[in-house]
């Protein structure tokens, strides 16, 4: 589903800094994976390059067969919007939506016919507890629910790589954890490859790996985290 060789990344300005040197990544369908490391290090730059939302300075990125660089702004979104999901620290919920036309954004977007869609995001509200609140606004919800609300729109259109920025990060401990079974139960789900970047241990204990991203590269935890 992912492969990622030699990728490299630097931002110019007046302190010029590489922030990815020599990442090296597989991952295929079915595989949950955490990203740890300092801050600062980058890890939220490797997500998006991966989305392709910015363009590496060198090495290549494929997801599912197709290699990012072959393709224009427009093929990447058509790309993100199809075969991608992402869940934010922040939610990104839309305010002005109730949450069932929140969840079933993606689908919209991807011309899935209304009904069809409606009942795809019934039936992903209710994986995530939350089939009685598709008319509600997200002002209702609490940060828990915003978050399995993010879940869920994620999900819905069954991406085959989902991204997960510090998606706990404004939760409590308990609201966290719920969170987290959640976001890897559905992953598995959807046979879904997942990176979950993360400063939490508990967080990545959720996942099958964790990979520590360092100035040198990327390479496998040596011992349980």
């Amino acid at each position: 589903m992912l492969s990622i060789r030699s990728l490299a990344k630097t931002y110019d300005g007046p302190r010029r800094r590489q922030v990815i040197s020599n990442v090296d990544l597989d991952l295929k369908a079915g595989e949950y994976v955490a990203v740890m490391g300092e801050s600062g290090i980058g890890k939220s730059t490797l997500l998006n390059l991966i989305a392709g939302l910015d363009r590496p300075d060198s090495g290549s990125i494929t997801v599912d067969g197709i290699n990012l660089a072959d393709l224009s702004d427009d093929d990447l979104t058509k790309l993100r919007r199809r075969r991608m999901g992402f869940v934010f620290q922040a939610f990104h919920v839309l305010p002005y939506l109730n949450v069932g036309q929140n969840v079933a954004l993606p689908l919209s977007l991807n011309g899935v016919p209304s009904a069809e869609a409606h009942a795809t995001m019934q039936a992903m509200l209710e994986a995530v507890g939350l089939g009685d609140r598709g008319g509600s606004m997200p002002r209702e919800l609490s940060g828990g629910e915003l978050q399995r609300v993010a879940i869920a729109r994620a999900l819905v259109h069954r991406p085959g790589l989902v991204l997960a920025d510090e998606p706990t990060g404004n939760l409590d401990p308990d609201n966290a954890a719920q969170v987290l079974a959640l976001l890897r139960a559905q992953v598995k789900t959807n046979n879904a490859a997942g990176i979950l970047v993360t400063h939490s241990i508990a967080a990545a204990q959720t996942t099958d790996r964790v990979y520590l991203l360092t100035a040198a590269g990327i390479q496998a935890a040596s011992s349980p985290i």
